[in-house]
């Protein structure tokens, strides 16, 4: 029998709402809408599915304040995590947005209503006093990716106030494995699972885990539930393709019959012991009956000082706080470790002193993937293995971004076509070029030379760039790229969207502005000096100097052979060649 939901009734408000959907279908088209991020399509699917039962809808300034203040809803209700739906000023403005407004909220991927909010408030939070209490443990420090995400990202106004579901968004990844807390309570029932323990997951399974999950099924006499996390996680994690491959090359591992997968599109946020009691109402509302809650379960890891923003057992702490109101058993997580006498997991605390034992850290796993070095069977099973190689393929074969900044005339178009000839020497992987002009005239031929489209060509050439290097190319980008800012977003788009490829270097190409002014055949120098020219770089327009770059190079010290050997070498170091 699944567990009773958070608040005692599923809000399921695409059944409540089924009745009403023409019409609501129909009001959606003559409303005011809002494009959601991809955190607020998260959220959104959960509220409308019951999953983030009793919400049902994004938090009034009374709820906001009083979860963040006081882990609950203004009702009394344990709610952890603060759930709102933000906008700029200027979108407020421009639709209209107060007490009593509709407003369609639709999917950002193929612009499908979802559902109507109905406004009941529009207020300005204390992005800081929300930073400290939720998630920074009294600090505000830009080290945890939420609040990273908090001060960067969010909007500057939260809007409050209830939906009315029009349709869920629609997936074609795994729709077989994505259930909603009622089709996942249906099929509890229909199983005749009394008992689920639900496991939280945002990373790959190994044998360790399975051996977890199965020791703490059999000593409950209960099914479990693998329901990982496919929604937003930690930057730097696996995307949730390969991993969903993972769980499932893991799943016929179990007993028969003893295991069930099912997805979560969650928008985590990484804040360690509120986030655990989230999960456990989530799992109760999904109808789990116990919950495994990990060591620093749902932690950002380190701070800015090197410390772990959270103790490593604060969240098992905070769910035994709540236990009665939760309703869920809390199964502590037990750190497996590997027997080889034996052959066989074992917890940590359960094995006698002097016992040979064997572990491969994350570090060293993530090394050995990285190499191609060997992964034994008795940490993972050889279809994980497969299937993690498919996705992170050795260094030699993965995709890179030589990104050369500089000056007009610098040099860095003619050290990025002998670049291109000397990688493609090599051999191994496909080589692009994306040379400044030709950016400029192929893909940003509509823009200006504003800072402002500026910065937007730079973030096209990184879009480019990430898409190539996913796919195993070298690519060679040689923009001016006059901004720091810019060329810190390009990196941030190539590392945290180029897959196995994220690998950036950074070349700045520091011929002196009087050597290219010098040696400058077509004239655009002395061209900008007489005013013929607007917004030169270099003249009238400033070009900031990198601090960050990987090497300098200079090509009134250096000849061009001697500079693209200099950058082979630094690729060479690093395993890419």
């Amino acid at each position: 029998m699944a567990n009773v939901p958070h608040g005692g009734i599923l809000k399921d408000l695409v059944a409540r709402d089924a009745p009403l959907h023409d019409q609501l279908s129909q009001e959606a088209d003559t409303l005011p809408h809002i494009i959601l991020s991809e955190r607020q399509l998260c959220d959104l699917e959960l509220i409308l599915n019951g999953g983030f039962s009793p919400l049902e809808g994004f938090l009034t300034q009374k709820d906001y304040e009083s979860v963040v203040n006081n882990l609950r809803l203004s009702d009394g209700t344990l709610f952890p995590i603060p759930v709102n739906l933000d906008v700029s000023t200027n979108v407020a403005k421009r639709l209209g947005i107060q007490p009593g407004a509709r407003i369609t909220l639709r999917d950002p991927r193929d612009d499908n209503a979802l559902a109507i909010l109905t406004v009941d408030d529009i207020y300005s939070p204390d992005k800081v006093h929300e930073a400290k209490t939720v998630f920074g443990v009294g600090v505000n420090d830009l080290a945890h990716p939420a609040i990273a995400y908090l001060h960067k990202t969010v909007k500057d106004l939260y809007v409050g106030g209830k939906v009315q579901a029009i349709q869920s968004p629609i997936h074609f990844d795994y729709v077989d494995l994505r259930y909603t807390p009622a089709e996942l309570r249906s099929h509890f029932t229909k199983l005749s699972w009394r008992k689920v323990v639900a496991f939280q997951t945002r990373n790959p399974m190994h044998r360790a885990h399975r051996e977890l999950t199965v020791r703490a099924a059999r000593q409950r006499q209960a099914n479990v539930l693998i329901h990982p996390v496919v929604g937003l996680t930690k930057p730097g994690d696996v995307d949730h393709y390969t991993r969903v491959r993972v769980y499932q090359a893991i799943m016929p591992m179990y007993p028969n019959g003893m295991a069930q997968l099912a997805l979560l599109p969650l928008a985590m946020r990484m804040a360690g012991p509120r986030e655990a009691v989230w999960h456990a109402i989530i799992r109760k509302n999904f109808g789990a009956t116990h919950f495994i809650v990990g060591r620093d379960h749902a932690g950002p890891g380190k701070n800015s000082q090197g410390k772990d923003f959270y103790g490593p057992y604060d969240a098992q702490d905070l769910v035994t706080t709540f236990k009665d109101e939760l309703s869920i058993e809390m199964v502590p997580f037990q750190q497996m470790t590997y027997i080889p006498d034996s052959d066989e997991y074992q917890p940590v605390d359960e094995i006698p002193k002097g016992t040979t034992t064997l572990d491969i850290s994350g570090t060293e796993l993530r090394r050995r993937l990285r190499t191609g070095a060997h992964i034994p069977n008795w940490f993972s099973y050889e279809s994980v293995v497969k299937t993690l190689r498919e996705s992170y393929p050795a260094r030699n074969k993965q995709g890179f971004v030589l990104f050369l900044t500089g000056l007009h005339n610098s040099g860095k178009d003619h050290i990025a076509r002998a670049l291109q000839v000397t990688l493609n020497q090599q051999g191994g992987r496909s080589v692009s070029l994306l040379l400044g002009e030709t950016v400029r005239s192929e893909l940003s031929a509509e823009l200006g030379f504003s800072p402002e489209d500026r910065h937007k060509n730079i973030q096209r050439i990184a879009f480019v760039s990430a898409e190539l290097t996913r796919a195993g190319a070298a690519v060679i980008a040689a923009p001016t790229a006059p901004y720091a800012h810019s060329r810190a977003a390009a990196r941030e788009i190539i590392l945290s969207t180029g897959g196995a490829g994220g690998n950036f270097f950074l070349v700045h190409v520091a011929t002196p502005l009087a050597h290219c002014e010098t040696t400058d055949r077509k004239g655009l120098y002395k061209r900008a000096r007489a005013g013929e020219i607007k917004g030169f770089t270099g003249i009238d327009d400033p070009y900031e100097a990198p601090t960050d770059a990987d090497i300098a190079v200079d090509v009134s010290k250096q000849s061009v052979p001697e500079i693209v050997h200099s950058i082979v070498l630094l690729i060479e170091a690093q395993g890419l060649i």
